[in-house]
């Protein structure tokens, strides 16, 4: 992580940071919280967050041992996110007494944490003299060892008994940068040729994935703008070619995205295909990201902002040959590209969400005509979110025919890992898919 260069004072990066971990802990998503920082200290206050969020468990952990009682929750995130990025000194992004001088110099500029100021600075001195010892003493703790919160790890011990530590494993490792080739205005051949003039290390990946060596930010990509790419995970571009493949017509079609916010599948549909596409989307603000994707990629879809449970309010009463269902879910699978999503759900987050899950499928599947198809996906690695919503679904629709899908895949992070199960790739997200074709009987 390189956050040296930032000429900004760090005590003030070191407040924001603890800041937006404090708010992930109260419930607002790290995205959010982030966007909410001043533009001239989000780069290097991501950085740090991202940072945090990968060893907020073995820095929870720490706290225990170097704190009598639970700290004001300001106070307890801006010691987490200290004892976060300095318990590794090889991974350390500043030297420790430097990490510690600036954690106390924010705590004293901050009126929530001013009064903690002296407790923060006689915990992190223990902590840089008794650092082995007290590193030594969490190793044992899976929440520090792992960085994921109990009941999560003990999920995934249930569900995946044989793979749970090479799937947190995965979880913690920094994912490369996926893109997407406009199959419309570039080839991978081609694209790979741009990036190899202007010095860009990539290597090509399943049929339109190009992966970058390292983050770059994307409009310094050739064609961005031009929309010749977009970002997107290896996992989530399976979506649209698992849709249209196999379909009777490919132009024409009728194809619903519900739930299509940012718009990266609904581009990816219309790349494919010349089909009528509608996207669906309950928020007007992700309704404008949708707008502005299509309009990079110069596609068109009718967008359309409505609830996609209550199609009384928006469907025309013409069934869809097609419909995608990224369904909200609670992202267990992207915690790669999103750390702060472990820290931010909680274990009631899975019965509401496959509750939201299963009226969208009983309320979508209506509107696929006869010998149409529905695909299912969310961005999740636990099974309810999964196979078990499917198995339910099927278990009360006789007209629907699960077809061929990758089911679980599981977050893979390189060629050299380890096969997970039957993946296909060899970098991406976690994500479960399920196709389902209405019988024409």
């Amino acid at each position: 992580m390189q956050v040296r260069d930032n000429v900004l004072p760090l005590w003030r990066q070191l407040q924001t940071t603890a800041k937006v971990v404090e708010k992930v802990r109260n419930g607002t998503s790290g995205t959010a919280a982030i966007d909410a920082v001043a533009l001239e200290l989000r780069p290097g206050v991501q950085a740090l967050a991202f940072h945090a969020w990968r060893h907020l468990g073995r820095a929870q952990a720490l706290r225990d041992k170097l704190a009598a009682k639970l700290p004001p929750p300001a106070a307890d995130a801006l010691l987490c996110v200290a004892l976060a990025l300095a318990w590794c000194e090889v991974d350390a992004p500043y030297d420790s007494f430097t990490l510690v001088n600036q954690t106390v110099e924010a705590a004293k500029r901050n009126p929530a944490t001013k009064a903690q100021a002296n407790f923060l600075n006689a915990c992190l001195r223990r902590f840089l003299r008794e650092r082995d010892g007290l590193v030594a003493g969490t190793d044992e703790d899976l929440v520090a060892k792992w960085n994921h919160p109990a009941w999560w790890i003990a999920r995934l011990q249930s569900q995946r008994p044989h793979h749970w530590q090479e799937i947190l494993a995965v979880a913690n490792a920094q994912p490369p940068m996926a893109l997407r080739v406009n199959c419309r205005k570039s080839s991978v051949a081609g694209f790979l040729q741009d990036l190899q003039r202007i010095g860009l290390a990539a290597r090509s990946g399943n049929s339109s994935v190009v992966y970058l060596e390292g983050a770059v930010p994307v409009r310094l990509i050739p064609g961005f703008d031009a929309g010749n790419f977009s970002v997107q995970d290896a996992a989530a571009q399976l979506a649209a070619p698992l849709l249209l493949t196999g379909l009777v017509k490919r132009d024409g079609l009728r194809i619903l995205d519900a739930c299509a916010a940012p718009g990266g599948k609904t581009g990816h549909l219309l790349e494919l295909s010349d089909g009528e596409v509608t996207a669906l989307e309950i928020d007007p603000r992700r309704c404008e990201r949708i707008q502005e994707n299509l309009d990079r990629l110069a596609l068109s879809a009718e967008i359309v902002m409505a609830d996609a449970s209550r199609p009384g309010e928006w469907w025309d009463g013409v069934p869809f040959d097609a419909i995608l269902l990224d369904a909200p879910c609670t992202a267990s699978g992207i915690v790669r590209r999103h750390p702060d999503v472990r820290w931010l759900r909680r274990p009631s987050d899975i019965g509401q969400l496959t509750g939201l899950q299963a009226r969208l499928l009983r309320t979508l599947w209506p509107l696929v005509r006869p010998g149409g198809r529905l695909l299912y996906c969310t961005c999740s690695i636990f099974l309810e979110e999964g196979s078990e919503q499917i198995q339910t679904f099927l278990a009360h629709n006789r007209d629907a025919e699960l077809l061929p899908s990758p089911g679980h895949l599981m977050p893979r992070n390189g060629l050299k890992d380890r096969e997970v199960l039957d993946n296909p790739m060899c970098d991406h997200d976690g994500f479960y898919y399920a196709l389902l074709e209405k019988n024409m009987g």
